[in-house]
């Protein structure tokens, strides 16, 4: 089966991901996916699941269970997360992992993409791409219906355009990439009426101009956003108030092969067939899902619970890999988990548009690169990996994950354990013991210790931390935890986001889409650059990756090791661990491929029983 995945497009690499951002040591993302839906390129938020240097288990990527399929049924789908998803359910405006695992089984992608995730013709709109007039085209190529039964227009398309670039948008998606569609910024800043370069040229077909097209505009890049808005439900709710819209949280209207039937916030989604679906009503009546503690999910699954899972701790392999009633596949996750560090803030008003931009703090307590890269020798990763993830996880060694083979950089090294390296760039950088206790002190021979924020889960995420901080104490530093302890999911991206001046570094990950290009998580103009390092150099080197002589793949490859190289030296983001992603599937479902370039889409799913098999 061809893989038709809807592209996840948002504010670029990223999410996720989820976007989707992820969380804690041993709590897998959202993200999963290009952390989020299994599709395009979309950032989030996602849980800071960590990979090892062990040999990784061979697992396959696909399963077909014998027994012939029923007529309908209900699938029951585990959404695993120790917090209450939030349930934004609109790709314009939700931020994690767990709202985009609810939203990708009625997700209102347009675009579909191959195995490399690039943009193909084969989902609801084709992408014609005229790179020397800086112009696009989005066609509708078949007659598709809103779960409502409104036929989809151009209108919807250029909707989510303006959604995100309204005036009134507070979300992530407004970015420096959004800002390369001409008219963009003046329509932020309340000086035009509608974005400029989105001209509708008859009711399938839209032309988006922009300063620039790149080769990043064929994984979603360069401001494309690969979904559609039901503009005729949507519209008579100011923008400022669509996020606690009973349109956007309790009864969306989608174009997925499944639409919203009931939801207990926080707890559990309902969903039915859609049967204005473009590719066909789904062979399943129903999907069920519900949220499931990661400390939970193995036993659920054990004893018949649920079918499948939207994500499984890897340190729990072990309880799964021999279970008669399950099949565990696997595949590369499109995700890294990284340490960050604090070094300025969002400023919401800045910019000529006043749409927001990074500002970095010269003076901040971590802008050291060499106390920065002293921090990243100091851990042991691989001890973690090694321990606790059964050759599931590996240290990280560059900003872009194997799965994006053409541009990941093999022959890079990263950080490796070298506590004697950590001591050493810490007495040039004149972190010293002064007074004999065993911890430095700072430059100026003042007390010295350092606020880390990490998100909360198991035991497992306590005990990896805990090592961490012990390592750090090794080499003459003080570690102490934001709050007192490890925070909530949802708690501790609000933190990050906000800048709080409790937290000099923190835990996380990035579920990162289909579209490799770093603008989106580490440029002037993106939110989600949460570290807030902004230099000119850095801009340059963004730029590259995304200039028109980086249609050349060999330019774009060298482009991305040049913005590494300096990723590297700056410290300023330290990429802990690739990730494989484990996926139980119980055995009456009658088939299922996980791979990325055949990925099994929700309206093909069947299942040869009534309930899962225990």
């Amino acid at each position: 089966m061809k893989k038709k995945k809807g592209l996840m497009l948002s504010s670029v690499f990223a999410t996720a991901l989820v976007l989707a951002a992820c969380g804690g040591d041993d709590e897998t993302s959202t993200e999963k996916k290009p952390a989020e839906n299994n599709e395009g390129t979309k950032t989030e938020e996602t849980k800071n699941d960590g990979d090892s240097t062990a040999q990784t288990p061979t697992l396959p990527e696909e399963v077909t269970n014998d027994g012939d399929a029923i007529a309908g049924g209900t699938l029951k789908y585990a959404l695993v997360t120790d917090s209450p998803f939030q349930g934004v359910l609109l790709a314009e405006l939700y931020e994690n992992a767990y709202d985009s695992e609810i939203f990708e089984f009625m997700t209102n992608s347009i675009f579909a993409t191959d195995g490399d995730f690039l943009i193909t013709d084969e989902g609801i709109a084709k992408l014609d791409v005229d790179a020397e007039n800086n112009k696009v085209t989005i066609t509708i190529q078949h007659d598709v219906k809103w779960s409502d039964g409104t036929t989809l227009t151009a209108d919807d398309i250029i909707y989510s355009y303006e959604i995100i670039g309204h005036p009134e948008y507070t979300g992530i998606r407004y970015d420096g990439d959004f800002q390369n569609i001409i008219g963009a910024a003046e329509y932020k800043a309340g000086k035009a009426d509608s974005i400029s370069g989105i001209k509708k040229i008859d009711d399938k077909t839209v032309e988006i101009s922009m300063t620039k097209v790149s080769p990043a505009i064929y994984s979603g890049g360069d401001g494309l956003w690969g979904y559609a808005a039901p503009k005729h439900y949507l519209e008579t709710t100011p923008i400022k108030d669509l996020i606690s819209s009973p349109q956007v949280r309790k009864a969306p209207v989608t174009l997925g092969p499944f639409k919203l039937d009931k939801l207990v916030d926080g707890e559990s989604v309902q969903f039915v067939a859609n049967e204005h679906y473009w590719q066909g009503k789904p062979k399943l009546d129903k999907v069920v899902l519900q949220v499931v503690p990661s400390s939970s999910i193995g036993e659920a699954l054990r004893t018949g619970q649920y079918d499948m899972a939207s994500s499984y701790p890897t340190t729990q392999y072990d309880g799964v890999k021999d279970l008669q009633n399950l099949t565990v596949l696997a595949r590369p996750e499109m995700a890294y988990s990284y340490l960050g560090f604090k070094l300025g803030k969002w400023d919401a008003k800045a910019g000529e548009d006043k749409t927001g931009l990074n500002i970095t703090d010269e003076n901040a307590k971590m802008n050291d690169a060499k106390l920065r890269q002293a921090i990243a020798y100091a851990i042991d990763v691989e001890q973690v990996t090694e321990r606790f993830y059964q050759g599931l996880r590996s240290r990280a060694t560059s900003l872009i994950p194997p799965a994006f083979s053409t541009f990941h950089d093999n022959t890079l090294e990263g950080f490796n354990y070298d506590p004697e390296k950590a001591k050493a760039l810490l007495d040039e950088a004149g972190y010293k013991d002064v007074d004999g206790d065993g911890i430095r002190e700072d430059k100026n021979g003042e007390k010295f210790s350092i606020r880390m924020a990490g998100m909360s889960g198991s035991d497992t995420d306590e005990a990896i931390v805990e090592y961490y901080r012990q390592n750090w104490k090794e080499v003459g530093l003080d570690v102490q935890l934001t709050t007192g302890r490890l925070i909530e999911f949802n708690s501790f991206y609000d933190k990050v986001k906000a800048d709080d001046p409790e937290i000099d570094m923190f835990m996380a990950a990035w579920g990162t889409g289909s579209n490799p290009s770093p603008l989106g998580l580490y440029g002037e103009a993106s939110a989600f650059n949460y570290s807030r390092f902004v230099t000119p150099e850095l801009q340059t080197l963004l730029a590259d990756i995304d200039s028109k002589e980086a249609i050349d793949s060999s330019y774009r490859a060298d482009a991305f090791r040049a913005w590494e190289e300096y990723m590297f030296e700056q410290a300023t983001t330290i990429p802990t661990y690739f990730r494989t992603e484990i996926i139980p599937v119980n055995k009456r479902v009658k088939h299922f491929n996980a791979s990325w370039a055949n990925l099994t889409d929700w309206h093909e799913v069947e299942v040869t029983a009534e309930d899962p098999i225990k």
